[in-house]
């Protein structure tokens, strides 16, 4: 492994797994302050990115990656408030169900406007081209400002939760509601702010994210199974846990789509004999990256078995 293809894979791990972060933030959030595993998260992530589309299209990308969240914010809240509280008292089950039926609902509805296809919704000027060049190799903007934004978002949220008002209140909605009410608190308005503003997390996502990579139907299903891998692997309700998983998967697909080694390359450089008799052998001749997209979720299981709260969680369950 060159130095140079550690430096190139390091930075485009970083940048992938920080966008990541952007959109396993908000359903931790969601998950940690009120106990619902929102399985429309990623649909809301691609919402975003048509919308942004849409918007950039009219008015400019600066307007649209502010004004696209909070678009998609507000459709989260009405969620909650018309139809998450409904069921909320029934338990996890009709919780679970009716964000799946709103994760459908949303991917028909975006087919019905824009198409099965992919919409140009590409980088603005400022964003094209390299950064820099680094061993003869470009390093985009765009996955730059994934970076940058991403890094911002983390010191808001953190600054948000710790350091103000509004924060401690959200805290204590969740672990005491009745006493929170009775200073005062409207608690169910509380909480349709917060799963609004994980909506609104995964929008910004989808808006720095479907420029840089792809806007299409299916940008939600490509990325919905990665984000509950980083929550669980994260820890149930860790904004620090996702941040540390969203980094360690990043990094390790970037990483493993570039190798071109086989295990049976490997033995065989360490002088052992294998050959079509040797058992195994389909699965020796498979090269780390034909392997890459299954391995955050070999990582999933290995963590279910060996640490079942995940890596900063601080319940098993």
């Amino acid at each position: 492994m060159s130095f140079e293809f550690f430096v190139i894979s390091l930075l485009n791990g970083l940048s992938y797994g920080l966008l990541l972060f952007m959109l396993s933030s908000g359903l931790t959030l969601i998950f940690s302050m009120m106990g619902v595993l929102n399985f429309a998260h990623a649909s809301f992530y691609m919402l975003g990115a048509y919308l942004a589309y849409v918007i950039s299209d009219t008015i400019g990308f600066w307007a649209a990656l502010v004004v696209a969240p909070l678009l998609v914010g507000a459709l989260g809240a009405a969620f909650e408030r018309y139809s998450l509280r409904r069921v909320h008292k029934f338990g996890h089950v009709p919780e679970l169900l009716i964000t799946f039926g709103l994760s459908y609902l949303i991917l028909e509805v975006v087919q019905l406007i824009w198409g099965r296809a992919a919409v140009p919704y590409g980088l603005p000027p400022f964003l094209q081209g390299p950064l820099f060049t680094l061993f003869d190799t470009q390093f985009p903007k765009s996955r730059a400002f994934i970076m940058l934004v991403a890094v911002v978002m983390l010191v808001s949220i953190w600054l948000l939760l710790t350091r103000t008002r509004i924060g401690l209140v959200i805290q204590a909605a969740l672990t005491h509601p009745d006493m929170v009410e009775a200073l005062g608190h409207n608690v169910p308005r509380v909480f349709m702010l917060v799963f609004g503003g994980g909506a609104a997390l995964a929008g910004l996502a989808g808006v720095i994210g479907g420029n840089t990579y792809i806007t299409e139907p299916a940008m939600a299903l490509a990325v919905g199974p990665i984000i509950f891998v980083v929550v669980v692997v994260g820890g149930m309700g860790s904004l620090g846990g996702a941040f540390v998983a969203s980094i360690l998967i990043g990094v390790m697909q970037t990483f493993a789509v570039a190798m071109d080694y086989s295990l049976l390359g490997m033995l065989r450089g360490l002088g052992v004999a294998a050959g079509p008799e040797t058992f195994g052998y389909p699965v020796l001749r498979l090269t780390i990256s034909q392997v890459a997209p299954i391995l955050p979720y070999l990582l999933l299981v290995l963590m279910l078995i060996f640490r079942p709260r995940g890596l900063m969680g601080k319940r098993e369950g």
